[in-house]
């Protein structure tokens, strides 16, 4: 998997030597709590190496899975752009919808982190041909709903079709 870089961040592919952040970052509730509707925290570094081979498996051209890192190689958090699971008798009519995410370490929140990595995410997924992207967050997620629409995200209102559960989704096309 690629390495992709913005003007204060580099976001690569994660290692095992990563799986202490990893299990820092995703054994807090704050951080975890809408990922998903069956959000739990992460208890044991075997966890955490078992999380970061799945990261790894995600091997395509566009998708993936990356560490954020800051100055120094200091890591941040965790952006994803891959397929995104539809609900329970949901049918795309098409190619995989792919989705944006990130979650990032409660010291760095609001430091514009999310922003600029999503941006080199989506600005490299769109030069290599990706169509659309989607975001969907929980009702009650506004900050990362604030982050979808700094990205210049369109919203889309509340739906159902991924995650058997009710988010609020944006989407995005290249412009």
């Amino acid at each position: 998997m690629r390495t992709i870089t913005s003007g204060r961040l580099l976001l690569r592919p994660w290692h095992d030597d990563d799986a202490d952040f990893l299990l820092d970052l995703e054994s807090r509730w704050e951080v975890v709590r809408f990922l998903g509707p069956h959000s739990a925290i992460m208890r044991t570094r075997r966890d955490a190496l078992a999380s970061i081979r799945r990261r790894r498996a995600v091997d395509h051209p566009v998708h993936g899975i990356w560490l954020i890192t800051a100055a120094g190689g200091v890591p941040v958090g965790n952006l994803l752009l891959k397929p995104i699971p539809l609900s329970a008798g949901e049918s795309s009519g098409g190619p995989d919808e792919v989705e944006i995410g990130w979650h990032l370490h409660p010291e760095v929140w609001g430091q514009g982190y999310a922003t600029e990595a999503a941006e080199a995410v989506l600005r490299d997924a769109f030069g290599r041909g990706l169509a659309r992207v989607v975001a969907v967050t929980d009702p009650d997620n506004h900050a990362s709903q604030a982050v979808c629409r700094r990205l210049g995200m369109t919203a889309a209102g509340r739906t159902a079709k991924y995650y058997d559960a009710v988010h609020e989704l944006f989407e995005m096309v290249p412009s």
